[in-house]
């Protein structure tokens, strides 16, 4: 039976298979092309031969827990109970999910600002809620993809329940500002209404800039879900370890649905995480700057192609427009390039409820050099 939720295939599995087919360079699925740290693979071997391979603690590793909330006082300066309000998660998919389910009711609104990664509306669905989108916007003033303060206040109703919110964000790479958060704090503060706040790129930000979580400001975190990712920080997106981050009150409610949702999360890898992060704390610090010269590599590449683009931000996404080279629908255009050229993208229509007329495609920057150049080199021939 086909499930009313969804029209088919993710973009992401059909860009892949696509891929796949052709032998084209991968650069559409957000994984990254290397291994994580040799020195956190060696601390998970030896806790898999160890004696830790049954059930974790529901909530997650206390070592973890602490671990994550230390991480959390150091880059937000919020001091957060480990116990109470730190949730290791199967992935950031499953807490964002487990936050959605706990949240939303059926009637309910959710407002989401596109283009947004897609797994968010099927979760509101499946809670019977019904999703409100606003567009990104982009000015002469500030010609990154950002909130229309204005729009969000006036899309505000009775029946709002939850607003999501991704930064850094995907598919465009665009952050947070500090006016940003006291422009939110402003609106919802009159308002009923809850913060979901998805940050898996929280580490990967560019240009001496720094992301600013929702836990950072007092009044937000009083209504906040934070969620983030270590696949992403630690390159082992296969591993599907996350977490969220909230006030008790909110975290209890996350709970709810996880404890039967997944229950507990693969032990041996939480304890060498925990491990890690205890033992070298500095990793962290090595990402932006890591990821900064795969952008600049491949932004540099192409510099004289004829894409046009405004170099991330964040996360470890590049948006190129083809406006230049042809009129075709991103998504026509996307399997072309991958049939004909060898190199497979994502078409950004796919994260709007209503697609502007923009020729973009994302590409995912986190490989090798090599697989950065050779694709880059394809890219130019058009």
């Amino acid at each position: 039976m086909k499930s009313k939720l969804t029209s088919g295939a993710s973009i992401f599995h059909i860009m892949t298979e696509l891929s796949n087919k052709h032998g084209a360079i991968n650069l559409s699925q957000g994984f990254p092309g290397f291994n994580p740290d040799p020195r956190l693979l060696n601390l998970v071997c030896e806790f898999i031969k160890g004696e830790n391979n049954q059930y974790a603690p529901m909530s997650g590793i206390p070592e973890l827990r602490n671990n994550i909330a230390n991480k959390i006082n150091k880059y937000s300066g919020r001091s957060v109970h480990p116990e109470k309000e730190v949730t290791v998660s199967d992935g950031a998919t499953e807490a964002l999910f487990s936050v959605i389910m706990g949240v939303v009711h059926p009637g309910d609104e959710v407002i989401v600002f596109d283009p947004a990664y897609d797994n968010y509306v099927p979760a509101v669905l499946l809670a019977g809620g019904t999703t409100k989108h606003i567009p990104l916007i982009r000015t002469n003033n500030r010609p990154d993809y950002h909130i229309d303060f204005q729009m969000l206040k006036e899309s505000i109703s009775k029946k709002t329940r939850l607003i999501i919110l991704n930064f850094p964000h995907n598919p465009t790479g665009s952050i947070l500002t500090k006016s940003d958060l006291e422009a939110l704090e402003e609106i919802v503060s009159h308002n009923k209404v809850y913060l979901m706040s998805d940050e898996v790129y929280e580490h990967i930000v560019f240009d001496g800039m720094k992301h600013l979580s929702l836990a950072s400001n007092d009044a937000l975190w009083q209504r906040s879900f934070v969620v983030s990712s270590f696949g992403k920080t630690f390159h082992a997106t296969g591993w599907k370890v996350g977490f969220c981050a909230a006030p008790e009150e909110l975290t209890n409610e996350m709970r709810q649905i996880h404890q039967w949702s997944c229950y507990s999360v693969v032990t041996p890898i939480q304890l060498g995480i925990a491990k890690f992060l205890e033992t070298y704390p500095e990793y962290i610090d090595t990402l932006s700057d890591f990821y900064e010269s795969k952008r600049n590599l491949f932004c540099s590449l192409i510099k004289n192609s004829n894409f046009s683009f405004q170099p991330s931000a964040g996360s470890f996404y590049q948006l190129l427009d083809y406006s230049e080279i042809s009129s075709e629908n991103d998504t026509s255009f996307a399997e072309k390039l991958t049939k004909e050229i060898g190199v497979a993208s994502i078409p950004i229509s796919v994260f709007y409820d209503d697609p502007p007329n923009e020729q973009k495609l994302r590409f995912c920057f986190a490989k090798n050099d090599a697989v950065i150049e050779q694709a880059a080199e394809k890219l130019c021939q058009l």
